[in-house]
């Protein structure tokens, strides 16, 4: 028996299996068929190639393992396998010698390896004993028949997959599973490929013509041929009859004249039948000048989401976790303080977690002369109850409103939220009915993020931040921000304070502090604070704000005291060194002038951490304008980290404190940033919202990929709003009918079964010392584990020894038991200061293994070579555990000090 790997359905073949994935599973991935292969595929023809290459031989070897070769060739006989055989006949093709084609009824020979080797792949796979030539393959007794083993393969054949057979359960209703299909094939040329409507109406004509009128009179021949061939004559009428009948299909009802998929149109009022497309709902702002924005219901959309198995799984364990285990860790929101005091989400019910992003794009060229003039203002929103990391699809974000941006600034937030904030009060006051628990859920708005302009717009701070007031988390004045420092030096706003300063500010008609008004989500929900709902974003903050502004500073100054050239450095930046897809851009000429060296967020955030090791070796110790850089690394890694403790926290505080003041003296005349003094809160941010990298904007900015291709193929702005809003209601349509199966765990494209015996000394101890049961291990050389890549060659922290992490080079990846083990290389390192990287000592230390769930930190490294020297730099910052093996174990992490160049250690402890 086989059984589906997605959805646990048992069938008696491979070959049925194989057609249950194609009709049921067919927008998934594609698992293999076989049990103990763990192997995952993207595409159909990835599967038939894998099966082809990889399990052909399980059903040869019936036939293959009881059989002994002789060679056509010389007089080597009695080989013992097929394997053998074809190495010997390699043999014979590296001494350059001619080589006939083995199998019955071929003419092809040939002398080179490479030529035969692919032959043999594309005309002689699968095979049988009985396709050799008569003389080569040699029966032993007891063997399974030709025959048989004829017939299985036969059987399961990757092209066995189309079955005619409609009696079974599963094929009961198999039109409307085929035109089901058909219309998510549709769907997904429409809103993934963006395929005109025009294309699509033109696509169905000519396939409608060709399956049911061009193709009719070569059905009619080939019903005229099997007749005569069974001596069968009937006439001509009754042939007509049969040709008619068996032209007929599920495909062609369906795009004929008055089918359901006749037309493009046809064609959307289908989707919106059977993948229960959301319309969005179209407001009018004026109607005289055809002002108008669109609203996505969200009750309607988080029952539709809901409906998904997967995610309301995630959704009732989430609760299930106790948020309160450790107060002294901070993983997700619900550690931060703001979701303790808040007695909503904090009170023991179930609630739905309502995180919102507002912001504004273009979707033509900035630059051009429709500048601003289409302009969008977005708002998304996901559903914050999921783990961290269930939101890196795009699929996963929401979209809830979407306008015109002058729209917005003519008619304010209290007009456009309108419609969306009716619906928030419902699911705050009366909740939503989820259909597969039977109960009501309530829920609100846990946060709002945005870059500080979107927000200070939304929350009615004063949207200028050149004045007096403008942080939206504390009421210190520019003058007191550039003589202090630190987060405490500053009177937070309180809830009670904010209050006061939007009466003020409506009693005078004059911002209070820099509050201008009150906040359109406050005013209509009951649990939604300003002071608590607006948190920082680091992507806009750090590596759009203060990164390239500093890098270019620093870089300015080291290129004033002639340590290097700007040709020289961006010859060393464009050298090689950097990550393949988030490699720095080559510097501007005018970068000095513009006071930054542009780039996007990821390109600014390579180039500070890789800048160590593109120029270290050219600057002396000491240099204040490189320790600044250095400071700012060791910022940067702290604040992206996904998990803190009270003292990481703490240590991030003191690192700002130190950055702030050297800052000061490297650039005297330069003024710091906004961005400068929002930095200084983040450590208070963190206690009160959770790590920052798991509130940032990036992945919600990628979401204007999509508006953006779908405004450059349409090249139509009349009405931009509804066609975006409504491509995109498809497009998550289509996602909800396809996504109904959870994804695995990890995706393996290529395993090798390989006996445990046959791999080298060493290894084969650790398993056997490990895994004592296992006698064939799968290996891989490239995992995919949830988004996290990882190949052969890079580097992983495995442990620690003295406070500092220690790292392993991945020799192998093998699959035991449903779970990724690392083959590992063990290596020496120590710390460098000046490059704040680590310096791999050449001499490997032992093989081991390593289970993916035992790392450190789960996020693979690559290393780098610097001059002689072999290199690696962390990403973000790791907690390492000076003792694995205790149940409460000492964190124990790396303080740079200030004032020397010597490693300071620090121990603290975390009880439970």
């Amino acid at each position: 028996m086989w059984q589906c790997k997605l959805c646990k359905k048992v069938v008696s073949s491979r070959a049925l299996l194989l057609k249950h994935y194609r009709l049921v599973h067919s927008r998934q991935q594609y698992p293999c068929a076989y049990s103990d292969c763990v192997c995952v595929f993207k595409t159909w023809n990835a599967l038939h190639s894998h099966l082809s290459r990889s399990h052909t031989q399980r059903t040869l070897d019936k036939s293959v393992s009881l059989a002994t070769f002789n060679c056509h060739l010389c007089s080597c006989c009695n080989i013992a396998s097929e394997q053998e055989y074809f190495s010997h006949i390699n043999n014979h093709l590296k001494c350059n010698e001619t080589v006939h084609c083995m199998f019955e009824g071929c003419s092809f020979k040939t002398n080179i390896y490479g030529t035969f080797k692919s032959h043999r792949n594309r005309k002689h796979n699968p095979y049988t004993l009985k396709d050799f030539k008569i003389g080569i393959a040699n029966t032993i007794v007891g063997q399974t028949s030709a025959d048989d083993s004829t017939d299985t393969i036969v059987e399961e054949d990757i092209s066995a997959n189309i079955d005619h057979d409609t009696t079974t359960s599963e094929t009961e209703d198999l039109a409307n599973v085929i035109e089901l299909n058909f219309a998510s094939l549709l769907l997904k040329l429409e809103n993934y490929f963006h395929v005109p409507s025009i294309a699509i109406d033109e696509l169905l004509s000519e396939l409608h013509y060709l399956i049911s009128c061009a193709s009719v009179p070569l059905t009619n021949q080939v019903i005229v041929d099997i007749l005569k061939n069974h001596n069968l004559c009937l006439d001509q009428p009754v042939i007509e009859e049969l040709t008619k009948a068996v032209s007929f299909n599920p495909l062609l009802k369906a795009i004929e004249k008055d089918g359901t998929l006749a037309t493009a149109f046809k064609c959307r009022q289908y989707y919106r039948k059977h993948f229960e497309v959301i319309d969005p709902i179209e407001y009018i702002l004026d109607s005289q000048s055809k002002r108008t924005f669109q609203y996505i219901p969200i009750l309607k959309s988080l029952q539709q989401i809901f409906k998904q198995e997967n995610i309301l799984n995630k959704f009732v364990t989430s609760h299930n976790q106790n948020p309160f285990v450790n107060k002294e860790k901070y993983t997700s929101y619900k550690d931060g303080l703001h979701f303790q005091n808040n007695e909503f989400f904090s009170g023991g019910e179930l609630r739905i977690s309502i995180c919102l992003y507002v912001d504004d794009f273009e979707i033509c060229n900035p630059l051009g002369t429709s500048r601003k003039k289409h302009k969008l203002c977005s708002v998304y929103w996901i559903l914050g109850n999921l783990p961290p990391g269930s939101h890196s699809s795009l699929s996963s974000i929401y979209l809830a409103l979407l306008c015109k941006s002058e729209d917005l600034r003519t008619f304010g937030y209290p007009k456009i939220f309108e419609p969306l904030l009716q619906d928030l009060v419902i699911l705050e006051q009366q909740g939503v009915f989820i259909d597969n628990l039977g109960v009501n859920f309530k829920g609100t708005v846990q946060y709002v993020v945005a870059d500080s302009l979107g927000a200070h717009g939304l929350a009615g701070f004063v949207e200028s931040f050149s004045g007096d007031y403008f942080c939206r988390f504390c009421t210190a004045t520019r003058s007191e921000i550039e003589s202090k420092a630190t987060n405490s030096d500053f009177s937070l706003r309180t809830e009670e304070l904010h209050r006061v300063h939007i009466a003020t500010a409506r009693e005078t008609g004059v911002a209070c502090c820099g509050v201008k008004s009150s906040c359109v989500l406050a005013d209509s929900l009951s649990f939604f604070k300003v002071t608590a709902g607006f948190p920082p974003d680091l992507a806009h903050d750090l590596f759009e704000g203060i990164l390239p502004f500093e890098i270019a500073e620093c870089l300015r100054i080291l290129i004033g005291k002639k340590y290097i050239t700007f040709e020289n450095l961006n010859r060393l930046v464009q050298s090689g060194l950097g990550d393949q897809t988030n490699r720095p851009q080559k510097l501007p000429h005018n970068f000095l002038s513009k006071k930054t060296v542009g780039g996007n967020a990821h390109e600014n955030w390579c180039l500070l951490r890789l800048l160590p090791l593109i120029i270290g070796q050219h600057i002396p110790e000491n240099e204040p304008a490189w320790e600044l850089l250095l400071d700012l690394k060791d910022i940067v890694e702290l604040v992206v980290c996904p998990v803190h403790n009270s003292d990481s926290v703490a240590y991030l505080e003191s690192k700002i404190l130190d950055h702030h003041q050297r800052y000061k003296e490297v650039c005297p005349d330069r003024r710091p940033l906004p961005k400068h003094h929002f930095l200084a809160h983040y450590p208070s941010i963190i206690r009160h919202f959770g790590p920052l990298a798991l509130l940032w904007t990036i992945r919600f900015e990628a979401k204007h990929t999509f508006f953006k291709k779908v405004a450059r193929h349409t090249n139509c702005f009349k009405n931009i709003t509804l066609s975006l809003s409504t491509k995109h209601q498809l497009m998550i349509g289509h996602y909800m009918h396809s996504s109904g199966c959870s994804k695995a765990t990890f995706e393996v494209s290529r395993v090798s079964a390989v006996p445990v015996e046959l791999l080298k000394r060493e290894i084969a101890h650790c398993l056997a010392e490990k895994y004592p049961d296992t006698a064939v291990v799968s290996l891989a050389q490239s995992v995919s584990v949830a988004g996290i890549y990882y190949r052969k060659g890079m580097l992983i922290v495995h442990g620690s020894l003295g406070g500092l992490p220690e790292f392993a080079e991945i020799l192998q990846m093998c699959i035991l038991a449903d779970s990724l083990v690392f083959i590992v290389k063990k290596l020496s390192s120590w710390y460098t200061e000046h490059h704040r990287s680590f310096k791999i000592d050449p001499s490997p230390k032992e093989i081991s293994l390593v289970a993916h769930e035992d790392l450190v930190d789960c996020y693979p490294l690559c290393d780098y070579q610097v001059g002689a020297s072999r290199m690696v730099t962390l990403k973000r910052y790791i907690h390492c555990s000076g003792n694995f093996n205790v149940h409460v174990a000492d964190l124990i992490f790396v303080l740079y000090s200030s004032s020397s160049q010597s490693l300071v250690l620090k121990n603290s402890w975390t009880r439970t």
